[in-house]
């Protein structure tokens, strides 16, 4: 796996074992992200969630955000990004978080003290017991709780091709399929950016 485009181009991204059950995100994918993305990565405020392998926050760090956030919660895929942002210096840039996705993230917002641009998350598909899991809904709502996403932003969910994926307050405006997984793109409902995430 390497970095596709950007300062960065051509170099190897590390990963972890595959009996880690982490499922990186593959190249094609990965490419047409962000040729949709394109514009508006340079000088982004980005966020990583379910970081795995960080792959996607390593591309638009290489592409030109201007700061990319990773949070996942497996020690193991903490320590493999933080050796991928030494090795391709972009620890300037680059924040990383130990956390449960679906917890508060509240604490995240004001860490960071701003929101952010765009926001990607490939969360699970199945469990341990190979169930399906649909956690877009999910995620979305923790996301607008905590306000993290900017007025005008995008957040970009990786998941199932079979899992149908809404969140009250959000509107689904893109979707594009490869084989069994879907991007979907979501932006908040104008004049939603409420309460939800102020804790009204």
């Amino acid at each position: 796996m390497r970095i596709i485009a950007g300062a960065a181009k051509k170099r190897r991204i590390l990963s972890v074992s595959k009996k880690s059950g982490v499922r990186p995100i593959s190249a094609r994918i990965r490419q047409s992200l962000f040729d949709i993305l394109r514009p508006w990565v340079p000088g982004s405020r980005f966020l990583d969630l379910y970081a795995g392998t960080g792959a996607v926050g390593l591309e638009a760090l290489s592409r030109g955000a201007s700061r990319v956030v990773f949070a996942e919660f497996d020690p193991r895929c903490l320590k493999v990004i933080e050796k991928n942002l030494s090795r391709m210096g972009f620890q300037d840039r680059a924040r990383t978080y130990r956390t449960d996705v679906l917890q508060e993230l509240r604490w995240l917002r004001m860490q960071e003290g701003e929101s952010f641009d765009l926001i990607f998350f490939g969360p699970p598909y199945v469990d341990a017991r190979k169930r399906p899991l649909r956690l877009v809904g999910p995620t979305l709502e923790q996301v607008a709780r905590a306000d993290l996403l900017s007025a005008t932003g995008w957040a970009v969910a990786q998941h199932h091709a079979k899992e149908g994926c809404s969140a009250e307050g959000w509107v689904l405006f893109r979707q594009q399929r490869y084989g069994d997984s879907r991007l979907s793109f979501f932006r908040r409902v104008p004049g939603d950016l409420r309460k939800v995430g102020h804790g009204a």
